[in-house]
């Protein structure tokens, strides 16, 4: 049996199927390397928690708000973390009827390891295409997504309506 591939945009991908195309290839390298030293329990949708906490601890609707995903969400994927050693719920000390996530040992190694991870694969980016075009791409990147965040938010709130 013979698969097709769609051709539909595959000469000029658009934004969404470039970012998308990044963000996928970005977690299976990034998550392969974790798993090869010693988190192989995470998956992609952990990112949404582990990627935006504070090694002080994070409020979950922090969490929410800086990765976009919905306070129900991020609550399961907290859920997660706690059972696989990852973070654990400690009273927010301004505030205790909050509660913080706050990562333990195992979290904070994670984090050190996924922060070590994605700086070598961003060096192997700049070698590749060129230091100065690496950082521009980045530069010009970081301005599209805070303009499309903007935007978001705008239609969010019923202003780009």
């Amino acid at each position: 049996m013979t698969v097709r591939r769609s051709r539909r945009k595959q000469d000029e991908p658009d934004l969404g199927i470039l970012s998308s195309r990044t963000l996928f290839g970005l977690q299976r390298e990034l998550f392969g390397r974790l798993a090869e030293q010693g988190h192989p329990g995470l998956r992609p949708r952990h990112g949404a928690v582990l990627a935006y906490l504070d090694e002080e601890g994070s409020r979950a609707t922090d969490l929410a708000a800086q990765s976009g995903q919905h306070k129900q969400v991020i609550g399961t994927l907290v859920d997660e973390l706690v059972e696989l050693g990852y973070v654990e719920r400690q009273p927010d000390p301004a505030d205790r009827r909050a509660k913080l996530i706050v990562p333990t040992e195992k979290g904070r190694d994670h984090m050190a390891k996924s922060d070590a991870i994605l700086a070598a694969m961003e060096a192997e980016h700049a070698r590749a295409v060129g230091e100065q075009a690496y950082a521009e791409f980045k530069r010009v990147f970081r301005l599209v997504t805070e303009r499309q965040a903007a935007t978001g938010a705008q239609l969010r709130s019923g202003e780009g309506t």
